[in-house]
């Protein structure tokens, strides 16, 4: 650690006292201000010189600097170095500025959020920045909560409030959260300032589900839990106000603790580079070394004859010495092999490719209003090598929201549309919608297709009234009326919300409920239901049940649940029912819909009360209370009589299916990681045709312990190594047939939070990384969003593979920024993931456009463009190798100095920045057509040490080519008239001009794709040498500058002989004509799947552009009644205890009157109603039921 930095202590426990700022300052506690920028005004020149010092070409290019400004070796000015290099740095530099200026604003927009907080005993507006541990806020209804806090009070019964925790976890559904009753009562700001409880708790840390402390007031202790504390990142719903005390303040809190730490990222391309540059410096010595002991032999032996009249240091005369300053020179001038231009040429490509991304209009979302936006200019060679993606459920695969769609009523399905023919039709958005205009208190959001289903119920059918009914009554959604008319469903999952909205919209409206009724309004009648019991969801049981009484007294169970769980215990008399129902699920199921089984039972009020008693004496247990419970719910949960089954859709975001189907033809593979359920995380799995029914297997890894996990990961290997093994035949090599499996069998993993936990310790992370790359899918799910990171991390270390996490939460901010690429989804869950993000976009389906088209040409242009570079600057830079033993090593150079600075700055650059701009291999419809042309990214064949090292051999042997075929041209050519040519520089013109064109034609044999920009670059770049070369050797600037342009008219004499171009011609063909004949004998015998793909592009060029021909794949599944499975424990007790009830409900809640006055409002609305239809026939029913149906993630309202 250095030297002025302070050791802090580790924090064991935490302290906090309420309203005691002296008390809480003393153990300097972090304040509420976050950071998630890396740069400070102070720290950015340091910390950037840095960064770009670690790209190994920027520290060589300092060397070299350093070497030309020594007189005895320097051969070539100084500023020919250092001008390109600083403008490479300040360029680098003004973008890393640019983008975390961007983070800054970020930070400063929340850190400036305001607040109310207690101070001097009155609420004040205070930025979230100045909030201090041990401070009391308030906060109210959908705001964020700003810190870690402890729930004091709030406007709810009890201490009650409601909060959402999509920005932690993902999970849209409401969750509930309690003070406290000691403190539930300090709702007024006496008490709130008179409260000096003190807090010791837990350190700082990262586990979003635990929370361990105790609050110490007025001589007693209360235990803490999770179930007490609002984290920074929730935001509070349906709940007016409420007071809370900061424990966790800033970086301490446990969303920060789980966002990590931006880092710098650099492609694999740049971390080549970096070797090459090594190995190209190596060489470099090598050559010096060489060159540097001819320069010896030679001064001992040849040059010692010359030292008579050619004058010099004493110093020199020594030929070692002499070797010694000739190598150093020589390094100074074979430096071009790799030039600073072309890190001023990749950074260009870098920004034209970045802008491409933000200009394509097929990625920008018209609904959202958002355009694609590359957020870094670093990255996107990367995206065409990606292979593991790390992608969110909730919110990126889906949009939030879920929709009824089908159902099945007494062996009848509902839902679907048909024509006059009787042939199913399929449901657009231009579909005519229901009218629910008879029902005056319809959600007009609400939309179903099915005109049938409207008519059974106004044909008062009892089953499938009795089907809306159970959906009304059988749920634990609680009703509020924000104002006369307009209800709001507090729905503790989206599912259920909808399920309740469906049987509204169809006539049986949940009005009101208290701990002992439910009171609905049946086809505009209000009735009350007494409700007796309620038999709550679990994991094991998979179903829930309520037990209510009607207005006639008959008591009635209506369950609804898994399908297999529902049909186990139905009466035999429904067993043709049952069978019907089944195909209808699978028909459901296989649609992709998350499907419920519903049914109820007739209870006998003499059989009712002995189970009563029964339930009683088994809720006032201690040991074993939930097994008892589970038997008696059991016993009653027989002899069902089946209604139907719903199918709801949990709505993937446009195109997920074949956008997924797409990348993994693309051989990329996607991670689901997900703090969603199980169960919900698996469905969406099988609606996106991650997991099918057809996989060989899906092994759920569930272990509470570190060797149940162990077991079971080893075990799932086992199983699919020892499938390999029976599946070999003969002598077969074992490797291979488990190679051969791995591609042909296909496998799925899915694993929970606690059990990733165990796998990720140091022990078991190989197995699980062996077992899940042996997968096709892997779904994680429960996990947190340090996991994430953890996951990402773990691929990350142990492959040397890209990796791509995709995420639209704050709970995805962490693996965003751990993995290769980070994108963020400009989604409902807030801005963090944007921000942290590399890429964003508003829908997942634009992945697949982002990495086949974008990323995909990206590379390949980039790879080309370093090819071709290295190729024209080997060419250029060994001619000087080859001079070398013409002229005793004497570190002289062939061309003059002007065209050595100008080649690749003006005479060079623009074609190859063309071909790397615009360049493509395949347009953009065949890149979508034929995922398997991203292979040649993910393998890394188009640039490597084997390209590196063949591009080298090229340049090389067209730079001996170069200098040899006109030396000894000029050895035996003479002039029109006669005369030799005898000049130097008539040489160096001839050499030059014949590089030029070598590399001109050379880039138009390799651009795939002319444009007039390519056109215009390669022809105008050979005028501006013509133009450039004739000036700078004219007689008008010799008069002007005589020193630096003293080779007056040469490029006129040289140019103007036939043998010159003859000899230029012929050094161009020599060169070229090779690689031409390899190129199109390897295109011809041995074409790759990119050769096809473009013959057949070129082929059909008349026709137009193809589209894409994957089709939607629907799934084929048994597996059913997701719903049921996806739910969590319940809130039956809640509801039961009446905790969460206004307690002037609860109070009278056991009077008739009471119930009847709750309904009024109802009433009233009816009777109004029935009057304006009275007076006309069509004033009620138009387009309402025509609006866009959206259940909403957390209510319903009208």
């Amino acid at each position: 650690m250095a030297f002025w930095r302070r050791n802090k202590p580790v924090e064991k426990e935490r302290h906090v006292k309420a309203n005691a700022q002296i008390f809480n300052a003393k153990f300097c506690y972090a304040d509420n201000r976050i950071k998630t920028s890396k740069y400070s005004i102070f720290t950015f020149l340091p910390i950037n010189l840095f960064e770009q010092l670690q790209r190994v070409a920027n520290a060589y290019f300092i060397v070299l600097l350093i070497l030309q400004v020594i007189p005895a070796i320097s051969s070539l000015s100084w500023f020919t170095t250092i001008v390109p290099l600083v403008f490479v740095l300040l360029i680098t530099a003004v973008k890393d500025a640019t983008d975390d200026y961007f983070r800054h604003t970020s930070d400063q927009q929340v850190n400036n959020r305001l607040s109310q907080v207690l101070i001097t005993g009155s609420l004040q507006n205070e930025k979230w920045m100045n909030i201090q541990v041990g401070d009391i806020i308030r906060l109210e209804n959908n705001q964020f909560v700003a810190a870690d806090i402890l729930l004091l009070c709030s406007s709810e019964p009890n201490g009650l409030c409601y909060i959402e925790t999509a920005e932690l976890d993902g999970e849209t559904n409401l969750k509930v959260r309690q003070a406290l009753v000691i403190t539930s009562d300090l709702g007024e700001i006496s008490k709130l300032m008179d409260f000096d409880g003190e807090v010791i708790c837990e350190p700082p840390n990262n586990k979003l589900d635990t929370f361990t402390g105790t609050l110490y007031w007025r001589d007693n202790k209360y235990p803490l839990d999770n179930g007490k504390m609002l984290l920074r990142g929730c935001v509070l719903r349906n709940t007016e106000w409420c007071f809370g005390m900061v424990i966790f303040a800033g970086p301490q809190t446990k969303l920060m603790q789980n966002c990590g730490r931006t880092t710098f990222k650099r492609t694999s391309i740049d971390k080549l580079m970096n070797t090459l540059v090594l190995w190209i410096f190596a060489f470099l010595i090598c050559m010096g070394v060489i060159l540097a002991i001819g320069n010896t032999i030679w001064e001992s032996q040849i040059g010692i004859n010359f030292q008579v009249f050619l004058q010099g240091n004493e110093s020199h005369s020594s030929p070692v010495f002499s070797g010694f300053l000739t190598f150093w020179s020589y390094i100074i001038i074979l430096n071009t092999v790799v030039p600073i231009s072309l890190y001023v040429s990749v950074e260009v490509l870098r920004l034209g490719h970045s802008y491409f991304i933000n200009w394509d209009q097929r990625m920008f979302c018209r609904q959202a209003d958002t355009a694609a936006q590359a957020r870094t200019t670093t990255l996107n060679e990367e995206l065409g090598q990606v292979e593991f993606i790390f992608s969110d459920k909730t919110g990126t695969l889906t949009q939030n929201i879920m929709v009824f769609r089908k159902c099945s009523i007494n062996a009848k399905t509902y839902g679907d549309v048909y024509d006059e023919f009787d042939q199913k039709v399929e449901i657009t958005e231009k579909t005519a919608s229901v009218d629910f205009s008879f029902n005056p208190l319809c959600d007009r959001g609400f939309k179903f297709h099915d005109g049938s289903l409207v008519e059974a119920v106004k044909l008062e059918e009892p089953v499938v009234q009795d089907f809306f009914r159970l959906l009304a009554l059988c749920h634990t959604v609680m009703p509020e009326e924000k104002s006369e008319g307009h209800l709001v469903y507090q729905a503790q999952s989206p599912d259920e919300g909808a399920l309740v909205t469906a049987a509204r919209n169809f006539g049986f409206v949940l009005c009101t409920r208290t701990p002992e009724t439910i009171t609905l309004c049946e086809m505009g009648q209000v009735v009350t239901y007494q409700l007796l019991a309620i038999l709550d969801f679990n994991n094991v049981r998979k179903r829930m049940s309520v037990i209510v009484r009607n207005p006639k007294g008959q008591i009635k169970l209506y369950s609804k649940g898994a399908d297999t769980v529902i049909f186990e215990r139905l009466d035999s008399s429904c067993h043709d029912l049952m069978y019907t129902t089944s195909e209808h699920l699978s028909e459901f199921a296989g649609e992709g819909l998350r499907t419920l089984a519903l049914a109820y039972k007739d209870l006998d009020e003499s059989y009712f009360e002995v189970w009563t008693k029964k339930l009683l004496f088994v809720s006032t247990e201690i040991e074993n209370r939930d097994d008892n419970l589970a038997v008696l719910y059991e016993e009653i949960e027989q002899d069902l009589k089946l209604l139907g089954a719903t199918a709801i859709e949990d709505k993937l975001q446009e195109g997920v299916p074949e956008t997924i189907t797409c990348l993994n033809l693309a051989d990329i593979k996607i991670w689901v990681l997900t703090g969603d359920k199980l169960e919900t995380a698996m469905n969406i799995g099988y609606s996106c045709n991650m997991l099918r029914d057809d996989m060989n297997e899906v092994f759920v890894l569930s272990g509470h312990t570190l060797l149940e996990v162990q077991q079971q990961l080893r075990s799932a290997k086992e199983h699919i190594l020892g499938l390999s093994r029976v599946s070999s035949t003969g002598d077969a090599d074992t490797d291979d047939s488990v190679f051969e499996e791995t591609i042909i069998a296909e496998y799925a993993l899915v694993i929970n939070g606690h059990s990733l936990a165990h796998a990720l310790e140091p022990q078991l992370e190989h197995i699980l990384l062996d077992l899940a790359c042996l997968c096709k899918t892997v779904i994680c799910c429960r996990v947190t969003p340090m996991q994430k990171a953890q996951v990402v991390e773990l691929v990350k270390r142990h492959k040397r593979a890209v990796t791509l996490a995709i995420g639209d939460g704050a709970n995805d901010v962490s693996m965003i920024k751990t993995a290769h690429i980070g994108v963020g989804i400009s989604g409902q869950e807030g801005m963090q993931a944007v921000l942290a993000s590399d890429y964003s976009f508003a829908q997942f389906r634009y992945l697949q456009r982002l990495l086949l088209v974008h990323g995909r040409w990206s590379y390949f242009r980039m790879c080309n463009f370093l090819c071709y570079f290295f190729y024209k600057n080997f060419a250029f830079t060994l001619v000087h190798f080859w001079y070398g033993f013409f002229c005793g090593f004497s570190a002289q150079t062939v061309y003059d100095q002007w065209f050595i600075t100008l080649f690749n700055i003006i005479y060079t650059s623009l074609p190859v920045l063309a071909m790397g701009l615009f360049d493509q291999d395949v347009n953009e419809q065949n890149s979508l057509c034929y995922p398997s042309l991203y292979r040649l990214g993910q393998q890394n064949l188009l640039f490597n040490k084997r390209q590196f090292f063949l591009c080298a051999l090229k340049g090389m042997s067209t730079s001996f080519l170069l200098f040899f075929v006109p030396c000894g041209a000029f050895a035996v050519m003479v002039r029109e008239d006669g005369s030799h040519f005898s000049d130097r520089q008539a040489f160096a013109v001839t050499i030059a001009t014949s590089l030029v064109f070598v590399v001109t034609v050379q880039i138009g044999l390799d651009t795939h794709y002319w444009t007039a920009v390519n056109q215009l670059f390669i022809w105008g770049s050979l005028i501006v040498y013509f133009a450039i070369l004739f000036a700078m050797q004219s007689n008008g600037m010799f008069g002007l500058f005589p020193s630096s342009f003293s080779f007056v008219g040469t490029a006129r004499n040289c140019l103007r002989e036939k043998s010159v171009w003859l000899v230029i011609l012929l050094t161009t063909v020599v060169c070229v004509v090779p690689g031409l004949a390899v190129s199109f004998l390897n295109a011809d015998l041995f074409p790759t799947l990119t050769d096809k793909v473009r013959n057949l592009q070129q082929s059909r060029k008349k026709q137009g552009p193809e589209g894409q021909n994957l089709r939607r794949v629907r799934r084929t599944s048994s597996r059913r009644s997701a719903y049921a499975f996806s739910h969590q424990q319940g809130y039956g007790e809640l509801i039961t205890s009446g905790k969460n009830m206004r307690r002037s409900s609860v109070s009278s809640a056991h009077s008739p009157e009471t119930t009847q006055h709750n309904s009024t409002w109802i009433e009233n609305m009816l009777k109004r109603t029935n009057e304006v239809s009275c007076i006309s026939d069509e004033g009620t029913g138009d387009s309402e039921g025509n609006n866009t149906s959206q259940t909403p993630k957390q209510q319903v309202t009208v």
